[in-house]
């Protein structure tokens, strides 16, 4: 489970779509008090702050639409934080994490 915090246009198809499910996963674990995955990292850093999330969501939902791909699923705002300061990697080590990838990220970082 990852939403990553680099910037969407970097991220491969595979690796953009992902983190657009992961996104709609937590918001709704964390908006409907769901008990999966309720204490993975990943959640733990949206606790508070699902308008950050909603903002990121439009980030990744803008990478999608540039890209040609269609989106119908839009998140609430909720009237929590919209900033994300949290992080379970810094942005160097997401970048190092994606270089890894046996994907195209790697060639747009």
């Amino acid at each position: 489970m990852r939403v990553w915090d680099v910037d969407p246009s970097l991220l491969c198809n595979k690796h953009l779509n992902g983190e657009h499910r992961e996104i709609h996963a937590i918001h709704s674990i964390l908006l409907n008090d769901k008990r999966g995955y309720r204490h993975h990292p990943e959640v733990l850093r949206w606790v508070g702050k699902l308008d950050a999330l909603r903002k990121r969501h439009g980030e990744v939902v803008s990478a999608m639409i540039m890209r040609g791909m269609n989106h119908y699923s839009p998140l609430v705002t909720v009237g929590d934080s919209d900033t994300q300061n949290s992080f379970v990697n810094t942005i160097n080590e997401q970048l190092s994490i994606l270089r890894t990838k046996n994907c195209t990220c790697k060639e747009t970082i």
